[in-house]
C-alpha cells in the first residue's frame, strides 16, 4: 500500500449529518407513537448506555426497553423507524460536495464510532459511504484506533474534520 501525501478523516455525527435533528425526530416519533413516558424512559436508557459504552446505542437502548416491556408489540415499529430513517434528509447542506472536493486532494475516509448496525446504516442510507468509495471505518472508540487508521490509510499527513476535534485535545499525528 502506498503512502498518500494527505488523508482526510471525516466524522459523521454533527459533522456531515445533523445528528441533533435526528435525535429530535426520534424524540418526537417516540412521543407521538408511544407517549411521553416511553420517550423519557427510552432516553434514560440511551443515556445510561452512553455512559457505559461511550457511544449512543439506539438499537441497544430499544432492546433494553423491550426487556422492561416484553409484551409491547408496538416496539417492532420503532426498530423499523430507526433502521429505515431517511438519513440523507439530515445531511448538512453541501456535505457530499465537501467530500467530493476533499477527494481531489487525497483519500477521504469516514472515521466514526458507534454500534455495529445503526452507525453503518447511517453512513449507507445517507450516501456518505458511496461518496468516499466506501472508505469507511467505524470503531467502538475511534480515538483508540488511530494506529489501525494509520495502518489502513498510510499518509504523510492527516486532516481530521470532526466535532470530536473540538471536544478533545487529541489528533492522529
Amino acid at each position: 500500500m502506498t503512502t498518500a501525501p494527505v488523508v482526510f478523516l471525516v466524522d459523521v455525527d454533527n459533522t456531515l449529518l445533523d445528528n441533533d435533528r435526528i435525535q429530535d425526530d426520534l424524540k418526537r416519533h417516540l412521543e407521538r407513537e408511544f407517549g411521553a413516558a416511553t420517550r423519557d424512559r427510552y432516553w434514560a436508557i440511551l443515556e445510561a448506555l452512553f455512559v457505559e459504552l461511550g457511544y449512543r446505542d439506539y438499537l441497544g437502548a430499544l432492546q433494553r426497553y423491550r426487556t422492561e416491556h416484553p409484551r409491547d408489540a408496538r416496539l417492532m415499529t420503532m426498530s423499523s423507524y430507526l433502521v429505515d430513517y431517511p438519513f440523507a434528509n439530515r445531511l448538512y447542506p453541501g456535505a457530499l460536495d465537501v467530500l467530493q472536493r476533499l477527494r481531489t486532494w487525497g483519500p477521504a475516509v469516514i472515521l466514526s464510532d458507534g454500534d455495529v448496525v445503526f452507525q453503518p446504516r447511517k453512513v449507507e442510507r445517507s450516501g456518505i459511504g458511496e461518496a468516499v468509495d466506501d472508505h469507511v471505518l467505524i470503531y467502538i472508540h475511534k480515538e483508540e484506533m488511530l494506529d489501525d487508521v494509520e495502518h489502513r490509510y498510510p499518509a504523510q499527513h492527516y486532516v481530521l474534520t470532526s466535532w470530536w476535534t473540538t471536544s478533545r485535545e487529541s489528533s492522529p499525528r
